[in-house]
């Protein structure tokens, strides 16, 4: 099987490299309209067969990667580095990105798995799709030049067979990251296809905007993924890690947010270019930038360029991603500034207050905090260039420019959306935002008066408290602002059909998706910075705790009752019982453990999380004193956490609203008279 392998990888190479060279001559020859001894769309053809046939080599490569883990092959070096006999069958799977090939491996396959389904949609738009699918090839040709020269996962181990493996690092074996990974490349990976897009018609200087619409759907749907990768990755952090928190600005947290941000902004930013033809060079730099923030993300972790709980060892790589990042920058602006006459702006900004120029303050506010996560992410590297050793930039850098940044941005999510296109007139801005910025102050009077009180910032227990308020008060502004704008509409169609509030609601969301589907995930992204805001009151204690002993942490109670040991063949754990009151009451019985595993000989932790929607008790078994024997418990008291996977969901079913297909029912008959459809289509007109 590792043969199987290696040979298939090695036909993918042949394959795609083949892809590229076909591919770019039959472009070449359409383009110079010259006419050879084989036709340019037979060339074409043959070429996007055989970028077809590279995503099922690439896959029997994966297939053999994942037989040898379920067989137990420890010949191969990758297998006996990251898997063992007792290992959970899910977790041997998931072992094909557990290490640096692997992972590398799962890239490839995931890009020739979109190129696949990119190559069967060629007949939407075929010299458009010829021109992406060969620009994809030669990113293919680039990882695939990895799995076969610098990181194979097929080498061979060399040295005495051994019995068993090294098994699988203990941090990874948890049922999230059997999800976590799949997802966060799919969106890392899938925004090579936004890329490959936007380079190719800037090659060929596509006219018309259709280019733009099939690349906002693609980035929306590898966002989507980024998203739900990230959101994983957060709650795997605080399952599994013990240290109480979600976000940590790890530097490999950092790299997956990084194109998150840019991209982010592409999607606000190219409805100005769908609706008025502003920003096409922001547009097409914006997704340039994205791409290339994957690739270097991918250094960042594959390459060891930063030390990072994620990060894998220092290798040689990093200088293959150095280079290719350095020619694919080379390509971006060679191209942008030959063909820069077709980016011709067709209007200008016509006033500060319009929706336009929100989308423009929220895009540079967006990439003012890329900059600044990019700096921090960075330092250490160029610290170590410039003196010679690693100065790395800890959480505070971060927090102290994230956090204000953030609540703009959560200001500009309700403003946004009040704003009318070109320019918004004095009336409608004190018809719109008086609903709104009474919420604001209003609750930011309420909050106060329950004891957030922002003038004591000297008070350790209240570190953040004003931006606790701030981000409450938003919330509560643009979650009005967000109704209103809803309740709105919905009077507007049932003044024109006549239906009941349920009816109309639903009419008018199906006619509007894309803009109600913005709508409820700006409204997830407000839940989500209510959870995160939560943090500002977080609570912790720590002790040694022997059976009857206890610890108050706020209205909770904990009573160890025991502290015991087990084993299985895959690892030993040491966990307690400790028993949960809320005053008089008993609320549950939590148990968090610290395991042993016997394959790698290391030890993780098993987090204890009781959740509620207005706080998290989070427990965790830091280890046991040598000298008595016994558990050292610390417990968290975490308010609010539950809305930042209750914004996730939220955030994802906004998203799957907006990609659903619009739906143009006719209207029924009805008493109150209708005016014409152009007028309803604008009440939900992005």
């Amino acid at each position: 099987m590792p043969q199987f392998g290696s040979f298939a990888l090695l036909l993918a190479l042949v394959l795609s490299a083949y892809t590229l060279f076909a591919g770019s001559l039959a472009l070449f020859q359409m383009a110079r309209g010259i006419v050879g001894r084989i036709a340019p769309e037979r060339l074409a053809e043959t070429a996007r067969r055989a970028g077809i046939a590279s995503f099922i080599a690439v896959s029997g490569a994966a297939f053999a990667l994942v037989w040898a883990a379920f067989t137990n092959d420890f010949s191969v070096a990758y297998i006996l580095q990251h898997t063992n006999r007792a290992l959970h069958p899910a977790y041997k799977f998931s072992a094909l990105w557990s290490g640096q090939e692997g992972s590398l491996l799962l890239w490839s396959w995931l890009l020739t798995g979109y190129g696949f389904v990119l190559r069967l949609r060629h007949r939407e738009d075929v010299r458009l799709y010829a021109y992406a699918s060969t620009i994809l090839s030669a990113v293919q040709v680039f990882f695939l030049l990895l799995l076969v020269i610098p990181a194979p996962p097929f080498a061979l181990f060399q040295g005495a067979p051994r019995a068993d493996g090294n098994g699988l690092n203990p941090l990874l074996q948890y049922p999230e990251m059997v999800i976590h990974p799949p997802m966060l490349y799919l969106g890392y990976v899938g925004f090579s296809v936004p890329f490959a897009f936007a380079l190719g018609a800037l090659m060929m200087r596509y006219p018309g905007e259709k280019w733009i619409r099939i690349t906002r759907r693609w980035t929306l749907v590898t966002w989507l993924f980024l998203t739900v990768g990230i959101s994983l990755g957060m709650h795997w952090a605080y399952a599994v890690l013990g240290w109480g928190g979600y976000w940590g600005w790890d530097p490999v947290e950092n790299a997956s947010f990084l194109p998150w941000l840019t991209a982010t902004a592409f999607l606000h930013s190219v409805m100005m270019q769908e609706k008025r033809g502003m920003m096409k060079q922001w547009n097409v730099w914006l997704i340039f930038i994205t791409f290339l923030l994957t690739v270097l993300g991918t250094d960042l972790t594959r390459g060891g360029l930063v030390s990072s709980v994620h990060a894998f060892a220092q290798s040689s790589i990093s200088q293959w991603f150095t280079w290719f990042l350095c020619i694919t920058a080379a390509v971006c602006l060679f191209t942008f500034f030959r063909q820069r006459s077709h980016l011709v702006t067709e209007h200008k900004l016509e006033s500060i207050v319009s929706r336009e120029s929100s989308f423009l303050f929220n895009n540079l506010v967006l990439l003012v905090a890329c900059f600044t996560v990019l700096f921090g992410t960075l330092f250490p590297v160029l610290s170590e260039f410039v003196q010679g050793s690693k100065v790395t930039m800890g959480a505070p850098f971060f927090n102290k420019v994230a956090v204000p940044i953030g609540l703009f941005l959560l200001l500009l999510t309700g403003v946004g959306p009040l704003l009318a296109w070109r320019a918004t007139s004095l009336r409608s801005i004190r018809r719109n935002f008086v609903l709104p910025c009474i919420a604001t102050v209003g609750s930011a009077i309420i909050l106060v008066a329950c004891g957030i009180h922002p003038w004591r910032m000297a008070d350790a227990d209240q570190q953040g408290s004003i931006y606790a308020l701030v981000c409450f008060s938003i919330g509560a502004g643009v979650t009005v602002a967000i109704l209103t704008e809803f309740l709105r509409g919905v009077g507007v169609v049932r003044t024109q059909t006549g239906r009941n509030f349920a009816s109309s609601a639903w009419l008018l969301t199906r006619r509007n998706n894309r803009r109600y589907g913005g709508y409820l995930v700006h409204f997830g992204i407000v839940a989500l910075f209510i959870g995160l805001a939560g943090a500002a009151f977080n609570q912790s204690h720590e002790m040694e705790m022997g059976f009857g002993d206890s610890i108050q942490i706020g209205n909770y109670k904990l009573v160890c009752q025991s502290y015991t040991q087990d084993s299985n063949p895959n690892y030993d754990t040491d966990f307690a019982l400790l028993d949960v009151y809320d005053g008089p009451k008993k609320l549950t019985q939590m148990a968090p453990e610290r395991r042993f595993y016997t394959a790698s000989q290391t030890t993780s932790t098993i987090v204890a999380i009781h959740s509620t929607p207005l706080r998290d008790l989070y427990v965790v078994f830091e280890g046991r004193n040598p000298e008595t024997s016994r558990p050292i418990i610390k417990v968290f008291l975490n308010p609010l956490v539950s809305w930042i996977w209750i914004g996730v969901g939220i955030v994802i079913a906004g998203t799957f609203l907006s990609l659903a297909p619009q739906f143009k029912p006719a209207f029924s008959r009805s008493p109150v008279p209708v005016p014409a459809e152009p007028e309803l289509q604008t009440v939900g007109a992005d």
